[in-house]
């Protein structure tokens, strides 16, 4: 008995040494391991302290660390010279606009007794000029069309009547121009009109053969006085002017002063 007593005492004996042995094995594993996770640690906390030396190093003048492109890119960029804009100085100040003279139009009357060359007082007689040359000349309304009153101590007139009398359709009356200054002198050539209606003329016009200081513009108080408009004059081709200012002429119906042998206007057109 005392023998089983010492073999099991034994027994339980060797279970404790093995025991103590795995607890000892055990214990010195976890020990290298605390170990291995401490020097992890030191190592760490040594890492730490040199990025924060560089970092303090840096930051009191050591070597700065190297700039990322985009901002090598930027900084590029910002570096570009930029100009400012002045409002006052940037852009000339407009300068004054001077206008240039208007050049007189010229047109050629080409007759059955020969060609006259007139000049148009454009700066003068705008509309006058306008509605001669846009409603009348530039449309051809003037060809074939005849002098139907000839008194040749005064006027030629002519621009309304066909050679058989007839008359042609007219557009809208103009303002009448007479108050430009211009006398209707031998030469010249002026807007015919109802002597009843001061702002009536239209297609028809005549050419001063003498003087006619009684045509002139007067004043604005009545019709009479109004005056005819002088848009022009004959700069070549006078010696026709006076070749038909003599030629025979009859009454004819309401026409009292038609020449005889008609003169007819076989065109109008402009040549500057």
């Amino acid at each position: 008995m005392i023998a089983a007593t010492r073999k099991r005492a034994g027994s339980l004996i060797g279970e404790s040494s093995a025991m103590q042995t795995a607890g000892q094995e055990a214990a010195s594993m976890q020990s290298n391991s605390l170990n291995r996770s401490l020097s992890g640690l030191r190592l760490s906390i040594s890492l730490l302290a040199s990025l924060i030396l560089a970092l303090v190093s840096t930051g009191c003048g050591g070597s700065k660390p190297a700039v990322p492109a985009a901002s090598i890119e930027a900084a590029q960029t910002a570096a570009v010279p930029t100009t400012e804009v002045s409002n006052t100085s940037a852009f000339p100040e407009k300068a004054p606009v001077q206008k240039l003279p208007v050049a007189d139009p010229i047109v050629l009357i080409h007759t059955s007794l020969g060609d006259i060359k007139l000049q148009l007082f454009i700066q003068k007689a705008p509309q006058t000029v306008d509605n001669f040359l846009r409603n009348y000349v530039n449309r051809n309304f003037y060809d074939q069309t005849i002098f139907h009153h000839v008194d040749k101590g005064s006027l030629l007139a002519a621009g309304g009547y066909s050679p058989d009398l007839q008359p042609k359709p007219t557009r809208a009356p103009v303002f009448n121009e007479a108050a430009n200054g211009l006398k209707n002198k031998r030469g010249t050539i002026s807007l015919a009109r109802d002597p009843g209606v001061a702002h009536s003329g239209t297609s028809q016009f005549f050419v001063n053969v003498a003087d006619n200081e009684g045509l002139d513009y007067v004043g604005d108080t009545s019709d009479a006085d109004f005056g005819y408009c002088v848009f022009g004059q004959v700069i070549e081709g006078q010696d026709v002017i006076d070749k038909i200012a003599q030629t025979p002429v009859a009454a004819q119906g309401d026409f009292p002063a038609m020449p005889q042998q008609a003169v007819v206007i076989q065109s109008i057109h402009q040549l500057k």
